[in-house]
């Protein structure tokens, strides 16, 4: 119990401490600035911290207590790569959704709330499915490579076994449908509202909530297996 508290209080004062870097104006000016200049390396950061901390709420969340996975840094790293996707597919599919207001081939051209949620829903049904495979096989390959390492996995590490390791079932029904539909494209219309340079760093916020919605969701599971 008492390790749960510390471990409680650590993420917290993390969460603060990201939080007064955006309310100190100093702070957020140099933050801002950094970013700026370098784009991709500031989403790396964001999400590697962030995500990675949203992964250990869902966990704390799903097992009752916190919890240091194996790969932990390696599976903040594929977190990382996800923020500087991110970073570039937010300028791609809002200037694109301008563009197609624009020319006519969708409505409300001149709408700063239609662009946000043209650009957010044509995202979140085409590259966000994507994102949840990488994802999903890119924290796959971390943990198949350290059962090889430790002598429980034999044989190479393949496509075929992580496709067969995948439950496509819930990857469809959960990720695809409900979060991509019905949760992600409202988040990130509200956050294609803000200006651009907290794009990135709120969506990096929002993997927090990810994070709680699959421990959710596992826990769900676990209840209706126990039930059965």
């Amino acid at each position: 119990m008492k390790k749960n508290l510390v471990g409680d209080l650590i993420w917290a004062l993390l969460l603060l401490i990201w939080v007064l870097i955006l309310v100190v104006p100093v702070t957020r000016n140099e933050f801002i600035e950094v970013t700026t200049i370098h784009p991709y390396l500031g989403g790396f950061v964001k999400f590697f911290i962030l995500a990675t901390m949203g992964d250990m709420l869902g966990s704390r969340v799903l097992n009752g207590e916190w919890r240091f996975p194996k790969g932990f840094l390696w599976k903040g790293v594929v977190w990382g790569i996800i923020g500087m996707m991110i970073t570039l597919v937010f300028t791609v599919f809002m200037a694109g959704a301008q563009g197609a207001m624009s020319s006519g081939k969708l409505p409300f051209d001149g709408s700063t709330i239609a662009v946000a949620f043209f650009g957010s829903f044509i995202m979140n049904t085409t590259f966000g499915p994507m994102m949840y495979i990488y994802h999903k096989f890119g924290d796959m390959l971390v943990d198949l490579l350290i059962e090889k390492r430790e002598g429980k996995l034999q044989g190479k590490v393949t496509v075929e076994a992580m496709v067969k390791r995948v439950d496509w079932q819930s990857l469809v029904s959960f990720s695809w449908i409900k979060c991509c539909l019905l949760i992600w494209t409202p988040c990130h219309t509200i956050v294609f509202l803000l200006p651009g340079e907290y794009r990135v760093l709120a969506s990096a916020f929002l993997s927090i909530l990810l994070g709680l919605l699959v421990a959710s969701t596992k826990k769900a599971d676990k209840k209706k297996l126990v039930a059965a």
